[in-house]
């Protein structure tokens, strides 16, 4: 047949490598534990990539932003140019979830940081950094996490912040269940931006991620 005669599939292309219900979520790969939440999230039915560009950015449905050195991470928001980009996405309703230094991040204020640090304003709360005190005092709880089922959530708590205030329209998730933290925030939810205090990056258990991944999903 004359290939001028073909009629012309005017469709738009299709990846077939990716699955339409697997949404492109980033990493933000500047500093700390990028590597087991690219893990996680790929174990959870997403295309996780790296993101430390501002192109990178603009092309993800959501971004993960990991724990690490909160200040580290914010100065290098700025040397990579990311940081007014990242505001602008979460202001235009990207989802996003932060893990420990994410959650101070996200934060609105934070108390305890350096006064040249910069945070992003994605949830209306008020975040302490380091409250459970150093390194040393790093430990391990069961949680109840609101929102996910099947039972408490074992929870690992790294030079970790909390809570101190969550905004009306913040949903509270888990506390600190005993011991002298008893009742502290710490997993909130503010729309499709959600935190952690603490590490479900690390610990085999993935309900965290998976509800990240289907709350992406449902946007």
């Amino acid at each position: 047949m004359n290939e001028s005669a073909v009629s012309r599939d005017t469709r738009p292309e299709v990846d077939l490598a990716r699955p339409a219900d697997r949404p492109t979520i980033g990493v933000l790969a500047l500093q700390g534990d990028v590597r087991e939440h690219v893990a996680v999230l790929d174990l959870c039915g997403a295309d996780p990539v790296l993101v430390r560009r501002p192109a990178e950015l603009a092309a993800v449905d959501a971004l993960v932003l990991p724990g690490g050195e909160s200040t580290t991470i914010s100065k290098l928001l700025q040397v990579f140019e990311l940081l007014e980009p990242l505001r602008e996405r979460l202001r235009d309703g990207m989802p996003a979830f932060g893990s420990c230094a994410g959650m101070i991040l996200l934060a609105d204020e934070v108390l305890d940081t350096r006064p040249d640090a910069e945070h992003l304003s994605g949830i209306d709360m008020t975040v302490r950094r380091n409250a459970f005190g150093r390194q040393v005092d790093s430990f391990e709880t069961d949680l109840e996490f609101a929102g996910v089922d099947g039972g408490p959530m074992r929870a690992v708590f790294i030079r970790a912040p909390w809570v101190e205030r969550a905004g009306a329209g913040v949903e509270v998730l888990a506390r600190v269940p005993s011991g002298p933290a008893a009742g502290r925030i710490v997993a909130v939810r503010q729309g499709c931006v959600l935190a952690t205090s603490f590490h479900p990056e690390v610990t085999g258990d993935h309900r965290v991620h998976r509800l990240f991944v289907d709350l992406v999903r449902d946007r």
